[in-house]
Protein backbone atom coordinates (compact mmCIF):
# COMPACT_ATOMS: atom_id res chain seq x y z
CA UNK A 1 0.00 0.00 0.00
CA UNK A 2 2.97 2.33 -0.39
CA UNK A 3 2.47 5.31 -2.71
CA UNK A 4 4.44 8.37 -3.72
CA UNK A 5 3.08 11.90 -3.66
CA UNK A 6 4.80 14.68 -5.60
CA UNK A 7 4.05 18.39 -5.14
CA UNK A 8 5.34 20.19 -8.23
CA UNK A 9 5.64 23.80 -7.13
CA UNK A 10 7.02 26.91 -8.74
CA UNK A 11 10.14 27.03 -6.58
CA UNK A 12 10.41 23.53 -5.10
CA UNK A 13 9.40 19.95 -5.82
CA UNK A 14 8.55 17.88 -2.76
CA UNK A 15 8.09 14.12 -2.73
CA UNK A 16 6.96 11.71 -0.01
CA UNK A 17 6.30 8.01 0.40
CA UNK A 18 3.09 7.31 2.34
CA UNK A 19 2.10 3.95 3.81
CA UNK A 20 -1.29 2.39 4.58
CA UNK A 21 -1.42 4.05 8.01
CA UNK A 22 -0.96 7.49 6.37
CA UNK A 23 2.54 7.78 7.83
CA UNK A 24 5.32 9.41 5.82
CA UNK A 25 8.23 7.00 5.39
CA UNK A 26 10.48 9.22 3.29
CA UNK A 27 10.55 12.85 2.23
CA UNK A 28 12.73 14.81 -0.19
CA UNK A 29 12.71 18.35 -1.59
CA UNK A 30 14.59 19.67 -4.60
CA UNK A 31 14.56 23.07 -6.35
CA UNK A 32 12.28 23.42 -9.37
CA UNK A 33 14.26 24.12 -12.56
CA UNK A 34 13.12 27.56 -13.60
CA UNK A 35 11.56 27.89 -17.03
CA UNK A 36 12.88 24.51 -18.22
CA UNK A 37 10.23 21.91 -19.04
CA UNK A 38 12.57 19.01 -19.80
CA UNK A 39 14.63 19.64 -16.67
CA UNK A 40 11.42 19.73 -14.59
CA UNK A 41 10.38 16.33 -15.94
CA UNK A 42 13.81 14.93 -15.16
CA UNK A 43 13.83 16.38 -11.64
CA UNK A 44 10.52 14.69 -10.82
CA UNK A 45 11.67 11.36 -12.31
CA UNK A 46 14.93 11.51 -10.32
CA UNK A 47 12.98 12.32 -7.16
CA UNK A 48 10.71 9.30 -7.65
CA UNK A 49 13.74 7.04 -8.16
CA UNK A 50 15.44 8.43 -5.04
CA UNK A 51 12.34 7.89 -2.88
CA UNK A 52 11.88 4.34 -4.15
CA UNK A 53 15.52 3.56 -3.41
CA UNK A 54 15.18 5.02 0.08
CA UNK A 55 12.25 2.74 1.03
CA UNK A 56 13.52 -0.29 -0.88
CA UNK A 57 10.56 -0.66 -3.25
CA UNK A 58 10.38 -0.09 -6.99
CA UNK A 59 7.53 0.97 -9.26
CA UNK A 60 5.38 2.49 -6.55
CA UNK A 61 2.14 4.25 -7.46
CA UNK A 62 2.73 7.96 -8.12
CA UNK A 63 0.38 10.90 -7.68
CA UNK A 64 1.42 14.40 -8.75
CA UNK A 65 -0.04 17.73 -7.71
CA UNK A 66 0.71 20.56 -10.13
CA UNK A 67 -0.21 24.18 -10.87
CA UNK A 68 -2.85 24.75 -13.53
CA UNK A 69 -5.13 22.05 -14.91
CA UNK A 70 -5.04 19.32 -17.52
CA UNK A 71 -7.45 19.89 -20.35
CA UNK A 72 -9.88 16.96 -20.60
CA UNK A 73 -10.10 17.74 -24.33
CA UNK A 74 -6.47 18.00 -25.45
CA UNK A 75 -4.61 16.41 -22.53
CA UNK A 76 -2.34 19.45 -22.41
CA UNK A 77 -1.62 21.50 -19.30
CA UNK A 78 -3.09 25.00 -19.19
CA UNK A 79 -3.58 27.91 -16.79
CA UNK A 80 -0.34 27.31 -14.90
CA UNK A 81 1.57 30.27 -13.48
CA UNK A 82 4.66 28.11 -14.11
CA UNK A 83 4.26 29.03 -17.75
CA UNK A 84 6.86 26.60 -19.12
CA UNK A 85 4.38 23.80 -18.35
CA UNK A 86 1.53 25.28 -20.37
CA UNK A 87 0.67 23.56 -23.64
CA UNK A 88 2.66 20.46 -22.69
CA UNK A 89 1.39 16.84 -22.41
CA UNK A 90 2.56 16.68 -18.81
CA UNK A 91 0.74 13.48 -17.80
CA UNK A 92 1.80 11.58 -20.90
CA UNK A 93 5.40 12.71 -20.51
CA UNK A 94 5.55 11.66 -16.86
CA UNK A 95 4.03 8.28 -17.66
CA UNK A 96 6.56 7.78 -20.46
CA UNK A 97 9.49 8.71 -18.20
CA UNK A 98 8.33 6.62 -15.23
CA UNK A 99 6.97 3.70 -17.23
CA UNK A 100 3.68 3.48 -15.34
CA UNK A 101 0.29 5.12 -14.89
CA UNK A 102 0.48 8.45 -13.06
CA UNK A 103 -2.45 10.20 -11.41
CA UNK A 104 -2.44 13.99 -11.44
CA UNK A 105 -4.49 16.84 -10.03
CA UNK A 106 -4.26 20.57 -9.49
CA UNK A 107 -2.26 21.46 -6.37
CA UNK A 108 -5.26 23.10 -4.66
CA UNK A 109 -7.31 19.96 -5.35
CA UNK A 110 -4.59 17.95 -3.63
CA UNK A 111 -4.74 20.30 -0.63
CA UNK A 112 -8.53 19.86 -0.50
CA UNK A 113 -8.29 16.07 -0.70
CA UNK A 114 -5.64 15.84 2.01
CA UNK A 115 -7.49 18.07 4.44
CA UNK A 116 -10.85 16.37 3.75
CA UNK A 117 -9.49 12.87 4.36
CA UNK A 118 -7.40 13.29 7.51
CA UNK A 119 -6.84 16.99 8.01
CA UNK A 120 -8.66 20.05 9.29
CA UNK A 121 -11.88 19.10 7.47
CA UNK A 122 -11.90 15.37 8.27
CA UNK A 123 -15.48 14.14 8.52
CA UNK A 124 -16.98 17.05 6.59
CA UNK A 125 -19.08 16.20 3.55
CA UNK A 126 -18.22 19.39 1.65
CA UNK A 127 -14.83 21.08 1.68
CA UNK A 128 -13.36 24.01 -0.23
CA UNK A 129 -9.60 24.45 0.06
CA UNK A 130 -7.70 27.60 -0.83
CA UNK A 131 -4.04 28.16 -1.60
CA UNK A 132 -2.91 31.67 -0.67
CA UNK A 133 0.70 31.69 -1.84
CA UNK A 134 2.56 33.07 -4.83
CA UNK A 135 -0.73 32.39 -6.62
CA UNK A 136 -4.29 31.72 -5.50
CA UNK A 137 -6.13 28.49 -6.21
CA UNK A 138 -9.06 26.48 -4.95
CA UNK A 139 -10.24 22.88 -4.84
CA UNK A 140 -13.52 21.14 -4.07
CA UNK A 141 -14.22 17.84 -2.32
CA UNK A 142 -17.71 16.41 -1.83
CA UNK A 143 -18.27 13.18 0.11
CA UNK A 144 -14.57 12.37 0.03
CA UNK A 145 -14.18 12.74 -3.74
CA UNK A 146 -12.55 15.48 -5.77
CA UNK A 147 -14.79 17.49 -8.06
CA UNK A 148 -13.01 18.32 -11.32
CA UNK A 149 -15.99 19.53 -13.37
CA UNK A 150 -17.04 19.15 -16.99
CA UNK A 151 -14.18 21.37 -18.17
CA UNK A 152 -11.62 20.30 -15.57
CA UNK A 153 -11.61 23.70 -13.85
CA UNK A 154 -13.81 23.24 -10.76
CA UNK A 155 -12.56 25.41 -7.92
CA UNK A 156 -10.58 27.83 -10.11
CA UNK A 157 -11.64 30.60 -7.79
CA UNK A 158 -8.52 32.73 -8.06
CA UNK A 159 -9.33 33.85 -11.58
CA UNK A 160 -12.77 35.21 -10.88
CA UNK A 161 -12.92 38.95 -10.32
CA UNK A 162 -12.86 40.17 -6.72
CA UNK A 163 -16.56 40.58 -5.86
CA UNK A 164 -18.23 43.74 -4.60
CA UNK A 165 -15.27 46.03 -5.46
CA UNK A 166 -14.80 49.03 -3.22
CA UNK A 167 -14.50 52.39 -4.98
CA UNK A 168 -12.75 53.94 -1.98
CA UNK A 169 -9.90 51.43 -2.36
CA UNK A 170 -9.72 51.81 -6.15
CA UNK A 171 -10.49 48.13 -6.72
CA UNK A 172 -12.01 48.44 -10.20
CA UNK A 173 -10.90 47.45 -12.74
CA UNK A 174 -8.04 46.19 -10.57
CA UNK A 175 -4.49 45.09 -11.34
CA UNK A 176 -3.65 43.22 -14.54
CA UNK A 177 -3.42 39.46 -14.06
CA UNK A 178 -1.08 37.12 -15.96
CA UNK A 179 -4.21 35.29 -17.20
CA UNK A 180 -5.14 38.32 -19.32
CA UNK A 181 -7.94 39.67 -17.11
CA UNK A 182 -7.98 42.51 -14.55
CA UNK A 183 -8.90 42.44 -10.88
CA UNK A 184 -8.74 38.65 -10.41
CA UNK A 185 -8.89 37.45 -6.82
CA UNK A 186 -5.28 36.30 -7.25
CA UNK A 187 -4.18 39.88 -7.94
CA UNK A 188 -5.51 40.91 -4.52
CA UNK A 189 -4.98 37.88 -2.27
CA UNK A 190 -1.71 36.25 -3.34
CA UNK A 191 1.27 36.95 -1.08
CA UNK A 192 3.03 39.21 -3.60
CA UNK A 193 -0.31 41.00 -4.16
CA UNK A 194 -0.62 41.86 -0.48
CA UNK A 195 2.89 43.34 -0.57
CA UNK A 196 2.13 45.22 -3.81
CA UNK A 197 -1.05 46.70 -2.31
CA UNK A 198 0.91 47.95 0.70
CA UNK A 199 3.55 49.59 -1.51
CA UNK A 200 0.92 51.10 -3.83
CA UNK A 201 -0.98 52.85 -1.04
CA UNK A 202 1.74 53.44 1.56
CA UNK A 203 4.95 53.64 -0.45
CA UNK A 204 6.74 50.96 1.59
CA UNK A 205 8.28 47.90 -0.07
CA UNK A 206 7.65 45.24 2.60
CA UNK A 207 7.05 41.49 2.36
CA UNK A 208 4.04 39.78 3.91
CA UNK A 209 5.81 38.76 7.11
CA UNK A 210 7.24 42.25 7.59
CA UNK A 211 3.78 43.77 7.14
CA UNK A 212 2.30 41.41 9.74
CA UNK A 213 5.14 42.17 12.17
CA UNK A 214 4.76 45.91 11.66
CA UNK A 215 1.01 45.74 12.29
CA UNK A 216 1.65 43.82 15.53
CA UNK A 217 3.93 46.67 16.64
CA UNK A 218 1.17 49.19 16.04
CA UNK A 219 2.16 50.48 12.60
CA UNK A 220 -1.00 52.14 11.26
CA UNK A 221 -0.16 51.67 7.56
CA UNK A 222 0.54 47.95 7.99
CA UNK A 223 -2.67 47.53 9.98
CA UNK A 224 -4.64 49.28 7.25
CA UNK A 225 -3.15 46.93 4.64
CA UNK A 226 -4.16 43.87 6.67
CA UNK A 227 -7.66 45.28 7.21
CA UNK A 228 -8.06 45.63 3.44
CA UNK A 229 -6.81 42.08 3.02
CA UNK A 230 -9.23 40.76 5.68
CA UNK A 231 -12.10 42.46 3.89
CA UNK A 232 -11.12 41.19 0.44
CA UNK A 233 -10.69 37.63 1.68
CA UNK A 234 -14.09 37.76 3.37
CA UNK A 235 -15.78 39.00 0.18
CA UNK A 236 -14.04 36.40 -1.98
CA UNK A 237 -14.95 33.55 0.40
CA UNK A 238 -18.54 34.81 0.67
CA UNK A 239 -18.76 34.23 -3.08
CA UNK A 240 -17.63 30.63 -2.53
CA UNK A 241 -20.17 30.09 0.24
CA UNK A 242 -22.98 31.48 -1.90
CA UNK A 243 -22.03 29.12 -4.73
CA UNK A 244 -21.03 25.90 -2.94
CA UNK A 245 -22.06 26.34 0.71
CA UNK A 246 -19.21 24.16 2.08
CA UNK A 247 -19.10 22.94 5.66
CA UNK A 248 -15.41 23.80 5.96
CA UNK A 249 -13.06 26.14 4.10
CA UNK A 250 -9.38 25.31 4.61
CA UNK A 251 -6.59 27.79 3.94
CA UNK A 252 -3.11 26.75 2.84
CA UNK A 253 -0.08 28.54 1.45
CA UNK A 254 2.22 31.11 3.02
CA UNK A 255 -0.44 33.78 3.65
CA UNK A 256 -2.58 31.24 5.51
CA UNK A 257 -0.16 31.54 8.43
CA UNK A 258 -1.59 34.98 9.31
CA UNK A 259 -3.57 34.04 12.42
CA UNK A 260 -5.99 36.97 12.35
CA UNK A 261 -7.62 35.74 9.13
CA UNK A 262 -9.48 32.95 10.94
CA UNK A 263 -11.24 35.41 13.23
CA UNK A 264 -11.64 38.39 10.93
CA UNK A 265 -12.89 36.76 7.71
CA UNK A 266 -15.82 34.88 9.32
CA UNK A 267 -16.77 38.02 11.22
CA UNK A 268 -16.92 39.99 7.97
CA UNK A 269 -18.26 37.51 5.41
CA UNK A 270 -21.80 37.42 6.81
CA UNK A 271 -22.33 40.84 5.21
CA UNK A 272 -22.23 39.19 1.76
CA UNK A 273 -23.44 35.63 2.36
CA UNK A 274 -27.05 35.12 1.30
CA UNK A 275 -28.15 33.46 4.56
CA UNK A 276 -29.49 34.47 7.95
CA UNK A 277 -26.69 32.51 9.65
CA UNK A 278 -23.32 31.24 8.42
CA UNK A 279 -22.04 27.99 9.92
CA UNK A 280 -19.20 27.41 7.48
CA UNK A 281 -15.99 26.89 9.44
CA UNK A 282 -12.68 28.51 8.37
CA UNK A 283 -9.56 26.59 9.39
CA UNK A 284 -5.84 26.46 8.63
CA UNK A 285 -4.53 23.35 6.89
CA UNK A 286 -3.73 20.78 9.57
CA UNK A 287 -0.81 19.40 7.56
CA UNK A 288 0.55 22.84 6.67
CA UNK A 289 2.99 22.96 3.77
CA UNK A 290 2.88 19.15 3.51
CA UNK A 291 -0.83 18.96 2.79
CA UNK A 292 -0.48 19.25 -0.98
CA UNK A 293 2.06 16.46 -1.26
CA UNK A 294 -0.05 14.23 1.00
CA UNK A 295 -3.05 14.93 -1.19
CA UNK A 296 -1.05 13.92 -4.25
CA UNK A 297 -0.36 10.56 -2.60
CA UNK A 298 -4.10 10.30 -1.80
CA UNK A 299 -4.84 10.33 -5.53
CA UNK A 300 -4.25 6.61 -5.06
CA UNK A 301 -6.80 5.80 -2.30
CA UNK A 302 -6.56 2.79 -0.01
Amino acid sequence: MLRIGIDLGGTKIEGVVMDATHSILARRRVPTPQGDYSATLAAVADLVTTLEREVGHARLRVGIGHPGSLSPFSGLLRNSNSTCLNGKPLKNDFEHLLGREVRMANDANCLALSEAIDGAAAGAASVFAVILGTGVGGGLVFNGALVSGANGIAGEWGHNRLPWPRVEWDEAPGPACWCGQHGCIETWLAGPSLAADHERLHGQALGTEAIVDAAARGDAAAEATLERYDDRLARALAHVINLFDPEVIVLGGGVSRIDRLYERAPTLWSGWVFSDEVRTRLAPALHGDSSGVRGAAWLWPD
